[in-house]
C-alpha cells in the first residue's frame, strides 16, 4: 500500500515508521510511505501556511493555496483523500478492514483550527476521527489510523490469528496475559494455563474476556451477546450465563 501524508510537521512521523511493526512492514515492501511537508508549497516567503478566519473566531486556519498545491502535486484528487478531523466518522474495525484493502491512501493532517473548507470540498475529502475529543493537530490521529489499519494488511503481523484475537476485534476486550516467572511478588499465574488442556484454557480466556468486557465496556458486552450468543456452543453459553448473573 502507498501512503502519502501531508503535514506541517513531517519530523513527527520519523519515529513511527522507523520502529517496530511499521518499520518491518516498510522493509518488506508492504507499505511505502511518503511524508509531504506542506510548508514547501506555500508561496509566502516566510513559509506561512495559516491565517485568521473570515467572520472572526479564535485560532488560525490553514490556507487553501499551499494545501491545494501540495495535493495537486501528489495527484490526490480522485484517489480518496482522508482528512483527520474530530468532526469525522469515528474509525472502527469495519472501516479499518476496508481501508487496508486499498492500494493507495492520502492523509491530510490539519492543524490550528483546521483547514480551509474549500480544500475538503474540492478534493471530496473523507473526514475520519479516532475519538470524541480534540487534539492539537492531525498528526497523532494519522499515526493511530495507519498503525491500526496496517495490522489488517496480510503479512504485516506474523500470524493472521493475532489480529482476530486482539482486543475489541473479537467483539470483547482481551483476556489477561502472563509470562515467566510463574510466581512474582506473591502473585501467581492462574493454574489453568499450565493444565495442558486446550479446551479448558480457551474457556478460561473466553470467561475472562466476558468478565472484563462486562465490567469495563457493558455496551460491548451487550452488543456481543446480541450478535453472537445464539451461535455459541452449549459450553460457551453456560459461561455467558455465569458472567451475566455475576453482580
Amino acid at each position: 500500500m502507498k501512503i502519502t501524508i501531508l503535514t506541517i510537521f513531517p519530523e513527527m512521523f520519523s519515529a513511527v515508521f522507523n520502529n517496530s511493526m511499521l518499520k518491518l512492514a516498510c522493509e518488506k515492501g508492504l507499505l511505502a510511505v511518503d511524508v509531504i511537508d506542506i510548508r514547501e508549497y506555500t508561496k509566502d516567503k516566510h513559509k506561512k501556511v495559516d491565517d485568521t478566519p473570515f467572520g472572526g473566531g479564535a485560532g488560525m486556519v490553514m490556507m487553501a493555496q499551499p494545501v491545494f498545491d501540495a495535493l495537486k502535486k501528489v495527484k490526490s484528487k480522485g484517489q480518496g483523500l482522508i482528512y483527520m478531523s474530530p468532526k469525522g466518522k469515528v474509525i472502527d474495525e469495519e472501516y479499518l478492514r476496508a481501508l487496508s484493502k486499498r492500494d493507495e491512501i492520502t492523509i491530510l493532517c490539519g492543524h490550528y483550527e483546521g483547514v480551509d473548507q474549500r480544500i475538503l470540498d474540492y478534493f471530496k475529502a473523507e473526514e475520519v476521527s479516532i475519538g470524541d475529543y480534540v487534539l492539537t493537530g492531525g498528526e497523532l490521529p494519522a499515526m493511530v489510523l495507519i498503525d491500526s489499519m496496517a495490522r489488517f494488511i496480510e503479512g504485516v503481523l506474523k500470524g493472521n490469528e493475532s489480529v482476530e484475537e486482539e482486543s475489541l476485534y473479537m467483539g470483547l476486550l482481551e483476556y489477561p496475559h502472563y509470562t515467566k516467572p510463574r510466581e512474582y511478588e506473591g502473585l501467581k499465574v492462574p493454574e489453568v494455563l499450565f493444565s495442558g488442556n486446550h479446551e479448558e484454557i480457551e474457556d478460561w480466556k473466553f470467561e475472562e474476556s466476558l468478565r472484563l468486557t462486562k465490567k469495563r465496556r457493558p455496551d460491548l458486552f451487550e452488543r456481543y451477546l446480541e450478535d453472537y450468543e445464539m451461535h455459541l456452543s452449549k459450553a460457551k453459553k453456560k459461561i455467558v450465563e455465569k458472567i451475566r448473573n455475576e453482580s
